[in-house]
């Protein structure tokens, strides 16, 4: 694997011979029987540089995260001691907590850092990341999550709009209105939303939208009903630019955990970061709404 990314990196074999010391010829025998042994073309040569195929790309993908960690195992190892080292993938809902990510380097200076801001649900062991953050429940049994903050999703709309909509008496109303929805899956938007007493309910809408910012201002905007975090909406709520609706009908407890993968043995960079995370985040994380609205 190693030969291999230094032949993609150098962009040649050749570069890649003159980079690592090892003979033209026996680098490319071994890309050749890499490619036997996995029974798939990995390279195509272009007319100045090699490409990757399709296999090419997801090989390198992962090579580059085996490698890491096998580096960091070897250090780990050969070092027989507890301290924090290597690349360290985090991905979160949001651009949030930056201090959070600039204390954990200044504390472990031997930790490299790659922080992605996403809302699509991340393959922790596909993407190679170390540590995330999943809103909702956690039904992954191979993942270890830790509860950091509870919220519960409400249905909130604004004034005018409920002023020009029809009434909300119950659940079954929402066919008649306008919803602003959330993604169920990738491209899949959510048009289920939860009953208190179990079930759904069918909902439609013009928008969906996978940014909660979005669908905030959106309600706000007087474009439908939105089924949110409470903490999201708090304030718009005290402020009397949203109103909270069908609380006692719609909505469901909202758990947020970190996430990271199920081992026997937890590399010491994640451990000590989900130690930090926890507290940074269980203190700076929005509060929910109190259910009042003075």
């Amino acid at each position: 694997m190693r030969e291999f990314l230094a032949v993609i990196r150098a962009g040649s074999i050749s570069e890649a011979a003159r980079g690592t010391g090892v003979p033209r010829a026996t680098l490319r025998r071994r890309i050749v029987a890499l490619e036997a042994d996995l029974g798939v073309r990995l390279i195509v040569r272009r007319t100045t540089r090699l490409a990757l195929t399709h296999a090419g790309e997801e090989l390198l993908k992962r090579a580059e995260r085996i490698i890491a960690d096998a580096d960091a195992a070897w250090d780990s190892v050969r070092r027989l001691d507890d301290t924090p080292r290597g690349l360290l993938r985090v991905s979160l809902a949001g651009a949030l907590f930056p201090t959070l990510f600039t204390a954990f380097l200044r504390e472990f200076p031997e930790v490299k850092l790659e922080v992605q801001s996403t809302t699509r649900y991340v393959d922790l062991l596909a993407d190679g990341v170390d540590v995330a953050m999943r809103i909702g429940p956690v039904k992954d049994q191979d993942l270890i999550a830790r509860l950091i903050h509870t919220d519960r999703q409400i249905v909130v709309a604004a004034p005018d709009y409920l002023n020009s909509a029809p009434t909300l008496f119950k659940a079954s109303d929402l066919r008649k209105h306008d919803c602003l929805l959330g993604f169920a899956g990738e491209w899949t938007s959510n048009r289920n939303w939860p009953l208190r007493s179990g079930g759904t309910v069918a909902v439609n809408g013009r928008l969906a939208a996978n940014d909660i910012g979005i669908l905030q201002q959106a309600c706000l905007d007087g474009l439908g009903c939105a089924l949110i975090a409470s903490a999201v909406v708090a304030e718009d709520i005290h402020a009397g630019r949203l109103v909270p609706v069908l609380l006692e009908e719609i909505g469901t407890e909202l758990p947020i955990s970190l996430v990271y993968a199920d081992r026997e043995y937890i590399d010491p960079k994640v451990r000590e970061f989900i130690d930090r995370a926890v507290k940074v985040i269980a203190r700076e994380m929005p509060k929910p709404w109190s259910g009042t609205t003075t």
